[in-house]
């Protein structure tokens, strides 16, 4: 009997071991071929750190408080790009030139192509922060202790999981063609009247009122509490609301596979 008991624990091992091994293979991979695709890799690490220094810079007037507030809300664009590209437009394509097909019927476990991509956007979420924090420390006066640094940079890179679900959902729904074009009309509106472009206080009162709705405007919330910068509302609310979305969009991603897969 111990020795049957003992047999089921070795094969239970190898078994994680080798879901383990895919898992990291699968997105070593992902991460490789992403990193390559300068097309994708540039836009998505130097766009925020541009807009930051053209925004956060150059027009704030040396303003340090500012300063604070946009590097917060672009960080926060920052990493919805990666998230929403990665599993957006990045599976509309596979998917348009079969190598889901492929994957699908191969002995892979089926979660390994969504936590790979997962890994990989908060692999450039992580690169988009430090690239942010450089430009802030060399070009402004702001100045932020380590625990709120080690806070804001948790918050962002946790904070893009409803906008992978929400890319996941596109991917899976648009064709290869179609696909950048719709997420970026989603990604740039979003972003701007959700306040991460421009402070939401400058927007007209309407459109203040309606970034309430707005998963970004929530995640760009809490990263402003940190910083003490925020326009109210509890964190518990913030991050109950983000969770709602990433409810949704996990069920529309679900039908949008269902309806694949038939």
């Amino acid at each position: 009997m111990d020795t049957l008991q003992s047999h089921s624990n070795n094969e239970q091992t190898m078994t994680f071991s080798k879901n383990v091994n895919v898992y990291w293979q699968e997105t070593k991979y992902e991460w490789l071929k992403s990193i390559r695709n300068l097309a994708f890799a540039l836009p998505a690490i130097l766009f925020p750190g541009l807009f930051y220094i053209f925004f956060g810079v150059l027009m704030n007037g040396h303003n340090p408080q500012a300063a604070i507030y946009l590097l917060c809300t672009y960080g926060v664009f920052g990493v919805m790009g990666p998230a929403l590209f990665s599993f957006g437009a990045g599976l509309a394509i596979e998917r348009g030139q079969g190598w889901l097909d492929i994957k699908s019927a191969s002995p892979m476990p089926g979660g390994a192509q969504v936590i790979s991509r997962l890994f990989v956007s908060m692999g450039f979420s992580v690169l988009i922060l430090l690239s942010l924090g450089g430009i802030a420390a060399s070009l402004t006066d702001i100045s932020l202790t380590l625990s709120q640094v080690s806070l804001l940079s948790v918050i962002l890179v946790l904070g893009g999981l409803p906008f992978c679900l929400l890319g996941l959902t596109l991917g899976l729904s648009l064709k290869a063609q179609s696909a950048p074009v719709v997420i970026n009309m989603v990604y740039l509106p979003m972003s701007f009247l959700s306040g991460l472009w421009i402070p939401i206080a400058m927007l007209p009162e309407f459109l203040q009122s309606f970034a309430a709705f707005l998963p970004p405007y929530h995640l760009s919330q809490l990263a402003l509490k940190v910083v003490g910068l925020d326009a109210g509302g509890s964190v518990a609310g913030h991050v109950l609301i983000l969770a709602l979305f990433s409810g949704i969009f996990y069920v529309f991603a679900v039908l949008a596979s269902r309806k694949k897969a038939n």
